[in-house]
């Protein structure tokens, strides 16, 4: 009898959670990164209302998502992969201006036209929805609002941590504190290593960081050296003491 009412139990509980999440479409409920994205703001009736509006799309590496001056049309959520974000000036010459991974959110809301332009820097996936649908959706999803704000807050926390970096931070804390970014985004394996491949080339990497391609190589092969990181085929590294590379940066965990 006890057995019979365990059973019973447990089937109450899974209609409990189909029921739960039989209005949310069947495309979000298998992404990793929903909770964490803009989508974790919104009900699941807004969710099957929004995902009319939204398509999911793969996009190779190099491939510009929005180029500075353009019409903004569509926003995005990063769900997989890294963009890269550059700011150019009148007589052609650009800047890398920063780095957004998953859940990460592209475009800037109430703005006509992109300050920035935002580009593959590895192969990335992910889910765009048009402006009206999501400008529409804000004024009846108020949580969303204030989720797309505090990202920006956060994204300006991060600009400003960039600038200590860039004005008063070595060579060595630079390239250090730029593997950290990378590596605080990235997913640990089993038995808690972290390894990613670099999203820039090390002439891209020396351009975020203000420092020559050879500056960059050196400070590479000094981490390596001293076993801070391990770094195969110039590109894959592997990070087994995140902490000690934190320290290496100058950046408090």
């Amino acid at each position: 009898m006890t057995i019979c009412l365990a059973e019973a139990s447990g089937a109450m509980e899974a209609l409990r959670r189909d029921a739960y999440v039989a209005d949310m479409p069947l495309v979000c409920r298998s992404c990793a990164v929903r909770d964490d994205g803009i989508c974790g703001a919104m009900t699941d009736g807004q969710l099957s209302d929004l995902c009319r509006h939204t398509t999911r799309r793969k996009i190779d590496h190099g491939s510009e998502l929005l180029s500075q001056g353009e019409r903004i049309l569509s926003y995005a959520n990063i769900l997989k992969g890294v963009v890269k974000l550059t700011k150019r000036m009148s007589d052609g010459r650009q800047q890398i201006v920063g780095l957004q991974f998953a859940p990460n959110f592209i475009g800037r809301p109430f703005a006509d036209e992109s300050a920035l332009t935002a580009e593959a820097a590895t192969d990335i996936e992910i889910c765009a929805v048009s402006k009206p649908a999501l400008d529409n959706m804000m004024i009846h999803a108020p949580d969303l609002g204030h989720r797309l704000h505090r990202q920006a807050l956060v994204e300006l926390d991060e600009a400003r941590d960039w600038m200590l970096t860039l004005g008063r931070k070595t060579a060595r804390e630079k390239v250090a504190s730029f593997l950290h970014l990378i590596a605080t985004h990235s997913t640990r394996d089993g038995r808690g290593t972290l390894r990613f491949e670099l999203p820039l080339s090390r002439q891209d990497i020396g351009d975020f960081l203000g420092l020559t391609i050879e500056t960059v190589s050196r400070q590479i092969t000094k981490l390596k050296r001293e076993n801070v990181i391990r770094i195969e085929n110039s590109r894959n590294v592997t990070i087994h003491d995140l902490h000690r590379l934190a320290d290496v940066a100058g950046v408090d965990c």
